[in-house]
Parts: structure tokens; C-alpha cells; sequence
């Protein structure tokens, strides 16, 4: 189903006339260099297409080139099956190691390809032959030194122009193009089958699929999704034609590959990344949506920063005014999500259902990542930030140094948000946030916002106790989220008794912060204690701070309050992981509503007896 859909979505752009998608036996590469002739075959000019930005070579912008087989999308060319009319400075000009013979492949491929040349490839073989014969034919137009060191390395894609074409490429002239196109529909050799993906019958089949790149981390030259062992089909008497296990029209291989790509493009608005794991979208048919699905879960760019929050408010807004309840709703919707393995691709995920029920799961996300926080924060935390509070912060990515993610954690995630409202979470991801916060005495932002979403999701599925709002809740009476609040309460007082936030270079929080959470039973006793002291040195200032503070109680009142649920003497010896989170949640609440304004409403803590 995943072929056929990619193979119906390259279709359906090639109809809209998209001019970023390459049409049948073709390619777009980065052009780095055109070697210009006249029409005898000498050399007029050399044109460097290259993008120069602070001393540093970038590729040149990207044409549509002939497409033969699988090296035509490898990063670099550095196998033995030459290129159309195009190829790295190895093959086309012979620079480098082993240019020699990949130039004398570079010929064979022209000459086997146009067997009766006209003459404008004439005058290219011309070229060929004499730069073959002798290096020094591009001396007279390599005047650039920088030029002359970059193509001796033979890494720089060569293509040619004819001088009386002003600029057109050579394999853009007409006369070209219709001996190539012809040339390419007359290709049959190789098995014939039934095509898995189209169901046409006795088709040529596909030998080699072409590569796939820009998926994280993959080879630099590509990587195929469908492949085999060589030993493994010929020991069911397949000949060595690996197309025979999974037989593919070679239209369909290419409109299936064309389309992935296209959607792994750089700058791409169908893709996302999330750790290790490639994301795209697409639509059955066009719809505004299919490009801002992506930015839900994708980190904003530098210059427009608050892309993500506004297709956070987009998708709110088509689910609130009824949008998606109408025929937009029935559009089928595919997402699908890849990671790098070895020589291949594993594909992590694949999920294809109608817009509606995609968008009430992405909106089920984000209210479950919903919660208190500072004015300054982001509104919505996108998975990349989400994620980075999982990981140890670094001076190059303050907000955590996402490479140190655990592999696989990603994918999962993103997987668990669109199988279902109430799909788990991946355990990774309490764990992380846990650890993270018991690392670092620090329950951030994103920490917390994982730690509610996993828990309501876990609660959702087994309805035991109450959810978790996304501010302070007084009626919770969750034992360890009663605990977290406590630490709260006891380190506002420290803090106040010492003259305000940020007078002590250390708190009860960068001391006890680890054993509270996991061993409350043997800590809380011994700070419950120390509270005595700290009160006793409040000034006028310091009680007024906390009378305000702890919403017009004395401090012990307010303690008691927090304590209605659990008494001292059923405070746990010991927390699970899952109540380490609770704790870790119940701290965080209650320090984001010290500093929150929100009048006084009643609860049980108003209205328990002291």
C-alpha cells in the first residue's frame, strides 16, 4: 500500500504541472560546472554554478538531467556505470583517481545510447576523445585556480552546452531530448511480469530501485527500501536480477522513488524530523493542509519563528468550525516514517486515514503536552523541543543536545500520537524526563509537559484516578503529586527566610530534590523539621511574600493543606517511576502558580479544617 500510494501521489503532482518534480527518465541535480563547446567540440568556456558563501563551494542550482539508473541519485558517482550526458568531473572530464577509465565509460555510455549521433553529440564525443587523449584540452577556459582544484578532486557534477544555444544545456536541446525519450520507452531487456504496484501485466520489471536519500544519518550515497540478498533469491532458482522477488514496472519503480524523494527534499514542506526518524506527509488529492501538517511537529525556522504555533492554531481552528466534519474530512491522508538501517531503509511507521481523524489525534497531542508556564515560553512545544528537554543541554543546543537522544524514541513517539487519543506513549519517555529531572534538580517545561502527557494517556487507558490539569490542581489527591507540591512549599519557604528567590547558592531543591522523589519516607521528616527553623527567621517581608504566596494562609496552614490527602505518618518509603513523575509534576505546578496571578477559588484546601 505504501508503494501504490506514493506512486499515485507522483501522478497526481505530475497532473498539477509541479515543475519541482522530475517527469519520467529524468532527474533534478545540483549543476556545478557546464562545459561549454562550439560546434566542433573545442572548448569555449567553462561556467562554475556553484553558490561561494564565506569561502566555502555549495552546489549549484538543480536541472533536469537524464535519468539511466540507480548512480544517477548517489551523492557521488563512485561506482563504474557512467551517467547521460552528465556525471561527476571523473567521469565526464577524467580528473581524478581512476578518471581515465570512468571517461572511457563516460563515452560508452554516449555512444551505446545514441548509436547513429547527430551532430551536436558529435562535436561532445570530439571533446571526450581529445580530453581523453590528453588532460590539458580545459586549460585554455580553466583560468580560475579555485575551479581547477575543485574539479581535480572529481567530485563536481560536469554537464555541457553547445555555444550557439545561449545557455541551454545539451541534453535540453530538442533534437536530444526526443533520441533520449525514444530511446528510453524502447527499453525492455530484462525479465517481464506482473506489476505489484499498477497490476499491469507482462511489463518490464525494474532491476535496481533507484536510491532514496535524505533519510537521517543514511548513507551519503543513498539507500534502497525494497532490496535483497543476492544468496537468498537464487537459492529459489531467481536469477541474479533482483527485480524478480518484488516485480515492479520500471515506470512505477521510478514514479514511486521520484515521489519519495521529492517529498525527502531539502527545504521540503511535506517532511519533518523527529531524532532518527524521517516523516512525511502527503494527501490524496491537494488540500492547504498537506504542507502545514508537517510544521505541527517540525521546529520553526529562524525567520519565522512562529510557523509552528500558527499551524498549531490553524488545525484548532478547521476542527472548531466544523471544517473537517464536511467532504475536506474524507481526504485520505498518508504519513510515513523512516529511519536509517545499515545498507537500507526501515520503514518505522505508516499510517493512512482520513483528515479528521488525523487532525483530532495531532489536537489530542497537544492538549496533552498542554500546561502552565512562563509568559516568555514557547505557547506550543514542538516534538524537537519536547524532546530536547529529555537530553543534557550543551553550549552549541542550550535547549538539550537532541544526538543524545536513545534511538528509535522519535519515531515511536510520533507513531503514538497518530495510532490513537489514547495510544501509550513510549515508556522512554518518562523514564528520560524523570532521570533528566532527578540529573539536573530541575523540572522544566518540557519535562513536565512529557511527563502529564504520558500520565493522562496511561490514566486514560486504565481510569483509576483522575487526569492532570494543565495548571495547579488542589483537589488532586494523588499521594506523590501531594509530595512534589509539599517540596514546592518548603523550598519557597528557604527561599523566602533567606530574602528572596535567588539569595542562596543552593536550596533544599540542588540538595534533596533526588532522594525526595525517590525516598520521601526518609527525607521529608528531616525538611519538615528544617521548615521550623526557616520560619523562625521570616522578616516582615518574608511572611508577607508567602501570606501572599500560599493565597492568604500561614505557612503551616497552607502545609496542611497540601497535606490533606496523605497524613505524615502514610507518607511512602519509596516512589515508583511512574509516582516519581507524579511528584516531579505536583512540584512543577506548584512553583509556576507561586508566580501565577489567578483569583481565589474555593477548593477543598479553603475550606479543610485546620
Amino acid at each position: 500500500m505504501i508503494l501504490q500510494a506514493l506512486n499515485d501521489y507522483y501522478q497526481r503532482v505530475m497532473e498539477s504541472g509541479d515543475s519541482d518534480i522530475a517527469p519520467p527518465g529524468w532527474v533534478r541535480k545540483p549543476v556545478d560546472f557546464i562545459v561549454v563547446l562550439d560546434p566542433s567540440g573545442r572548448p569555449v568556456s567553462l561556467q562554475c554554478r556553484q553558490i561561494i558563501e564565506k569561502g566555502k563551494r555549495k552546489p549549484g542550482k538543480a536541472e533536469l538531467l537524464p535519468n539511466i539508473g540507480k548512480q544517477a541519485l548517489k551523492h557521488t558517482n563512485s561506482g563504474v556505470d557512467a551517467n547521460l550526458l552528465w556525471d561527476n568531473a571523473a567521469f565526464a572530464l577524467g580528473f581524478g583517481k581512476g578518471g581515465l577509465k570512468k571517461l572511457g565509460s563516460f563515452i560508452t555510455t554516449i555512444t551505446t545510447r545514441f548509436p547513429e549521433p547527430n551532430e551536436s553529440i558529435q562535436a561532445l564525443l570530439r571533446f571526450l576523445r581529445a580530453q581523453h587523449e590528453s588532460q590539458d584540452t580545459l586549460d585554455l577556459v580553466l583560468t580560475s585556480q579555485t575551479d581547477r582544484e575543485a574539479l581535480a578532486s572529481g567530485a563536481p557534477v560536469v554537464t555541457f552546452s553547445l555555444s550557439t544555444d545561449r545557455g541551454q544545456l545539451l541534453c535540453h536541446r530538442e533534437d536530444i531530448r526526443q533520441l533520449y525519450e525514444t530511446s528510453a520507452s524502447k527499453e525492455s531487456v530484462g525479465p517481464r511480469s506482473v506489476c505489484l504496484i499498477t497490476g499491469e501485466n507482462d511489463v518490464a520489471i525494474t532491476e535496481n530501485e533507484t536510491v532514496i536519500k535524505r533519510v537521517w544519518n543514511a548513507q551519503s550515497s543513498g539507500a534502497n527500501i525494497i532490496s535483497f540478498n543476492k544468496r537468498a533469491f537464487e537459492s529459489y532458482g531467481k536469477t541474479e536480477r533482483g527485480g524478480e522477488n518484488s516485480p515492479i514496472s520500471k515506470s512505477a519503480s521510478f514514479a514511486y522513488t521520484t515521489a519519495l524523494n521529492h517529498l525527502l527534499r531539502e527545504n521540503s514542506r511535506n517532511r519533518t524530523q523527529v531524532g532518527d526518524a524521517s516523516t512525511v506527509f502527503w494527501a490524496e488529492r491537494e488540500d492547504e493542509l498537506e504542507t502545514a501538517i508537517p510544521d505541527l511537529f517540525g521546529e520553526p525556522p529562524k525567520d519565522n519563528p512562529d510557523r509552528h504555533v500558527d499551524a498549531v492554531k490553524a488545525l484548532y481552528r478547521a476542527i472548531d468550525t466544523g471544517r473537517l466534519a464536511g467532504p475536506d474530512g474524507t481526504t485520505r491522508y498518508y504519513v510515513l516514517g523512516l529511519s536509517p538501517n545499515a545498507a537500507r531503509i526501515a520503514v518505522r511507521f505508516f499510517h493512512c486515514l482520513p483528515l479528521r481523524d488525523l487532525a483530532g489525534r495531532i489536537k489530542q497531542h497537544f492538549n496533552d503536552v498542554q500546561i502552565a508556564h512562563r509568559e516568555s515560553d514557547p505557547e506550543q512545544l514542538s516534538l524537537k523541543r519536547l524532546l530536547q528537554g529529555l537530553c543534557l543541554a550543551t553550549k552549541t543546543q542550550p535547549f538539550g543536545d537532541i544526538d543524545r537522544l536513545p534511538p528509535n524514541i522519535g519515531g515511536a513517539l510520533v507513531d503514538a500520537i497518530l495510532a490513537g487519543p489514547n495510544a501509550p506513549y513510549p515508556h522512554q519517555l518518562l523514564n528520560l524526563a524523570v532521570v533528566r529531572c532527578r540529573a539536573e534538580q530541575d523540572v522544566s517545561y518540557p519535562r513536565a509537559a512529557a511527563i502529564k502527557a504520558f500520565l493522562n494517556r496511561s490514566i486514560r487507558r486504565h481510569p483509576q484516578e483522575k487526569e492532570f490539569q494543565p495548571m495547579l490542581d488542589p483537589d488532586n489527591t494523588n499521594v506523590a503529586y501531594r509530595l512534589g507540591r509539599l517540596f514546592a512549599v518548603l523550598e519557597k519557604i528557604q527561599e523566602e527566610a533567606s530574602g528572596g528567590s535567588g539569595k542562596l547558592n543552593s536550596t533544599i531543591r540542588d540538595r534533596y530534590y533526588g532522594a525526595a522523589s525517590s525516598s520521601p519516607g526518609t527525607v521529608f521528616p528531616m525538611l519538615l523539621k528544617l521548615k521550623n527553623h526557616h520560619i523562625s527567621k521570616l522578616d516582615d517581608r518574608g511572611n508577607r511574600m508567602l501570606y501572599r504566596a500560599f493565597q492568604d494562609h500561614k505557612p503551616d496552614d497552607y502545609i496542611g493543606a497540601v497535606l490533606w490527602g496523605p497524613k505524615m505518618n502514610e507518607i511512602p518509603a519509596h516512589l515508583t517511576l511512574a509516582d516519581q513523575g507524579c511528584f516531579a509534576l505536583g512540584y512543577y505546578h506548584q512553583r509556576q502558580a507561586f508566580f501565577t496571578k489567578s483569583d481565589k477559588t474555593p477548593s477543598t484546601e479553603s475550606t479543610e479544617e485546620k
